[in-house]
């Protein structure tokens, strides 16, 4: 078990160097070298996790698949904006998000599959789409597919935008401007106006995920 525990430890801080060199980089200016440098790791525990630079940036880019997910809410319309305003907050917060992101957008990354996260994020948006259309949450006009990818495609602009001109800073601000200006064309106007898609609402969410999650010490016997 000791030994399990010290080789997710290990591909962890690969990961992490990874994602740190991917970001500053980008996929084909990072080297192996720099990587190894930055994770402080043999090459062969770097080769004996992930063989090739691809299946590191692979690695960097499904990382966040193993993020907390959002509890189910009542409101399924609540659920997909706290899914998309946690995700933006990890990209405020976690190098691992940050450094995925940029490699999914990496027009110049010869040879990686880029399209997994956009594909998963758009089944998760209409999935929660379709349980919120089954609700009555929805216009009758909506086809929950073509929302999903509308909202995963302006998402990846904006963060694309708010990277470029504040590294980020503005981000939960340009998300709720596109939240405002998505949902109305697709949610019931009774269930939007008992949405939250505030600012602060994805730091909110990241809390209470990290508070539910806590396991609870015993208590004292003394």
């Amino acid at each position: 078990m000791a030994q399990q525990d010290r080789a997710i430890r290990t591909r962890r801080t690969i990961l992490t160097a990874a994602a740190r060199v991917f970001e500053q980089r980008g996929y084909q200016a990072a080297t192996i070298s720099e990587i190894l440098t930055t994770a402080g790791v043999t090459k062969g525990a770097l080769y004996f996790h992930f063989p090739s630079k691809e299946d590191l940036a692979e690695g960097v880019i499904r990382a966040q698949d193993h993020q907390l997910p959002i509890p189910d809410r009542a409101c399924k319309v609540q659920q997909l904006v706290d899914t998309v305003v946690l995700h933006a907050y990890r990209l405020q917060t976690d190098p691992l998000v940050r450094a995925g992101v940029r490699l999914s957008l990496d027009q110049q990354a010869q040879g990686l599959d880029r399209s997994g996260p956009f594909l998963r994020w758009s089944e998760v948006g209409t999935e929660l789409l379709h349980k919120a259309q089954a609700q009555g949450e929805l216009m009758p006009h909506v086809v929950p597919a073509d929302t999903a990818d509308v909202l995963v495609g302006a998402f990846a602009g904006v963060q694309a935008m708010s990277q470029a001109v504040s590294n980020y800073q503005d981000l939960p601000r340009r998300v709720t401007a596109l939240l405002r200006h998505v949902l109305p064309s697709a949610v019931v106007p009774s269930v939007l106006a008992a949405v939250d898609i505030t600012e602060s609402r994805g730091a909110f969410v990241n809390s209470t995920l990290h508070h539910t999650h806590t396991v609870p010490q015993p208590a004292s016997l003394s």
